[in-house]
């Protein structure tokens, strides 16, 4: 589990007891008295729980009207934070529920009412697989496409199924006023749930693009160049990225997010480069020119390249794609802004686009400092980690003004953000690209 999935799960826990055990001593001191609160106090979980989760279709859905302003990655770090919180309200809610009335215990009673009873479990599992596989996928063996499949079913049938159940319960949401309204508040984040799985899907057929090179790249990489099959086209900013799905149609399970490492001044190509690291990267080296392409964006952060103050760029591995989208693009535009590039790899034969670094250090005001983890014997650069001593010795200090682009695995991310704040950058100065979706 990731450092910030551990501070969330207690973050979460702790506010969780917090509030709960208040509610448990005064129930064994004053059962009769706390009981009718506590009744109120475990619905009102249940239906806070409901809340977060039919949020998460809104957090989740790529939708340019909530999310640029924020940035995606903020965004997706919040909804991987919310699914924990959410699964805690979802297991305190049958507690509190059962633990103020425990005749309620029935409600989990098949011999009772089956359809309720086996719902209520269905939920509880739901929600614990939804979760679980979420931060294990790897461990469970699940292919991303198949995790994307199976965390949009979950989540459709957990929020349709908690919503009837909070209808057919009626404690607290008897009368038709109340229930119409709950209806509509849950129905909006499911109706955009399917506008983000289907009916953008569905738009997006008639933007076909075509594959007209790929290019094998060192670092075991490939780069894949597309054009607009037709008059269409993508207009992007550098160091943002896009969905694309291989193949004939764009109904598939096979969506990846990728960079964009061409430059935005020149649109008319779109390429991405992506490292052999999964199922779906494994295969990229094997797609041939005139392959059928559908892409979705573009989305992220767009980064302030007219500030005469410069940028700090820093890159792990296969991170150094969108800052390729931001130097190629200032290189094109003739800017002369200063620029740090801090670029860490294993070794330096994986170092992708280390030759053209160097020409773009002819042409631009830009200073490449490369970072060996395990370096050869005769390498004299920079070796070990990007940290806050590497940070405070080869970068210029903030000036309060100075932007700053990361991009790569998280422990080199988490790393580098610590390092950039100690040294007086502020968070929203400071943008994230991380490539590891799920």
């Amino acid at each position: 589990m990731s450092p910030l999935m551990r501070k969330a799960l207690f973050w979460c826990g702790s506010y969780m007891l917090l509030v709960l055990t208040p509610l448990i001593v005064a129930l064994v001191a004053r059962p009769e008295e706390t009981r009718a609160l506590g009744a109120v106090f475990g619905a009102f979980l249940g239906l806070l729980a409901l809340g977060v989760l039919a949020m998460q279709a809104v957090i989740s859905g790529r939708h340019r009207w909530f999310a640029e302003s924020l940035g995606f990655d903020n965004i997706l770090q919040f909804h991987r934070q919310t699914g924990i919180c959410a699964l805690l309200l979802v297991l305190a809610h049958p507690v509190v529920m059962i633990a103020t009335r425990p005749e309620w215990i029935e409600f989990l009673d098949p011999r009772d009412e089956t359809l309720r009873a086996v719902t209520l479990i269905l939920l509880l599992a739901a929600t614990l697989l939804l979760v679980a596989s979420s931060l294990w996928r790897t461990r469970f063996g699940l292919s991303y496409e198949w995790w994307r499949a199976l965390h949009g079913m979950l989540a459709l049938f957990i929020v349709s199924a908690g919503l009837g159940h909070a209808l057919m319960v009626q404690h607290y949401t008897a009368g038709l006023t109340t229930s119409l309204v709950l209806i509509a508040v849950i129905a909006v984040p499911l109706l955009l749930l399917l506008e983000s799985r289907l009916f953008r899907v569905w738009r997006n057929r008639k933007r076909p693009w075509r594959v007209i090179d790929n290019r094998q790249e060192r670092g075991d990489a490939a780069t894949l160049t597309l054009k607009a099959d037709g008059d269409h086209r993508l207009d992007f900013a550098p160091g943002q990225f896009f969905w694309i799905t291989l193949g004939e149609t764009p109904f598939s399970l096979q969506q990846h997010p990728f960079s964009i490492a061409s430059s935005a001044v020149k649109s008319e190509r779109i390429a991405f480069t992506a490292k052999r690291l999964g199922d779906f990267t494994n295969t990229l080296p094997d797609v041939k020119p005139g392959t059928l392409a559908y892409i979705e964006g573009p989305y992220g952060t767009v980064l302030d390249t007219d500030n005469d103050s410069g940028a700090v760029l820093i890159a792990g591995g296969i991170g150094i794609t969108p800052i390729m989208s931001i130097l190629r693009t200032l290189r094109d535009q003739g800017a002369t802004v200063p620029l740090w590039l801090l670029y860490a790899n294993d070794t330096w034969d994986e170092a992708t686009f280390r030759d053209e670094l160097m020409e773009l250090e002819e042409v631009l005001s830009l200073e490449v400092i490369h970072v060996i983890s395990d370096p050869e014997p005769e390498w004299q650069g920079e070796s070990g980690m990007i940290d806050e001593a590497l940070v405070r010795r080869r970068l210029p200090a903030d000036d309060g003004r100075r932007e700053y682009f990361i991009c790569g695995p998280e422990p080199l991310m988490n790393a580098a953000e610590k390092a950039l704040l100690h040294i007086g950058a502020a968070p929203t100065r400071i943008y994230s690209d991380r490539f590891d979706i799920v």
